[in-house]
């Protein structure tokens, strides 16, 4: 059988949370790591450190002007899918930036659907195994190496934060590396950083 997704919620009820996860984890498909109840300076830190495959958020933990950037949040973060609970607070213009959404009235096959939906629209294609760095992604991998966030990064080249998360795919699609320790270390062997310059 093939490995568990993981999860972490953003969910504010706790009843709401302790729900979502029993029906996740009934399907033997996602283990609910966490549930961070909002977005806070911890909550994201501990975020990067899971580093789940897939984050369901609930949008009304953020204010109102976060709701229009929760995605880019959560991706500054990290690189997770990430999918958003429905509600009165949340319009489609919200919805529309998100992996996937669904409703605490779908049944608890569409949700686990519509998850899985979510995952899957992020996945990184197989590429060739001989992939070599382009320049731009030696220098993005250089600042994940140094610690930067994804809108930092974006902000030095002036880029999207998506065109950004793309050059990461890249990166991981061609180096085989998932995880930032890696990609540093990769960066720190390849010599395209010295350690001096990593945080």
């Amino acid at each position: 059988m093939e490995s568990r997704k993981s999860v972490v919620l953003i969910i504010p009820s706790e009843i709401v949370a302790r729900g979502l996860k029993s029906i996740l984890e009934e399907s033997r498909e996602f283990l609910v790591e966490e549930n961070l109840y909002d977005c806070s300076r911890s909550g994201k830190a501990r975020l990067r450190n899971i580093d789940p495959d897939v984050v369901v958020i609930d949008p009304a933990v953020l204010d109102f002007h976060g709701r229009k950037e929760g995605r880019n949040i959560i991706g500054e973060v990290c690189d997770s899918a990430v999918v958003a609970l429905e509600g009165p607070a949340v319009n489609e213009d919200i919805l529309r930036q998100y992996d996937g959404a669904f409703s605490l009235y779908d049944e608890h096959s569409l949700i686990i659907r519509k998850i899985r939906n979510a995952i899957d629209s992020r996945q990184v294609e197989p590429g060739p195994e001989s992939g070599e760095l382009s320049a731009r992604e030696k220098e993005i991998l250089v600042c994940v190496a140094q610690g930067m966030l994804n809108k930092e990064i974006a902000d030095k080249f002036n880029l999207s934060i998506y065109t950004v998360i793309s050059h990461r795919k890249n990166i991981t699609r061609k180096t085989g590396i998932k995880t930032v320790a890696g990609l540093t270390v990769y960066a720190l062997l390849n010599n395209l950083i010295d350690t001096g310059s990593v945080q």
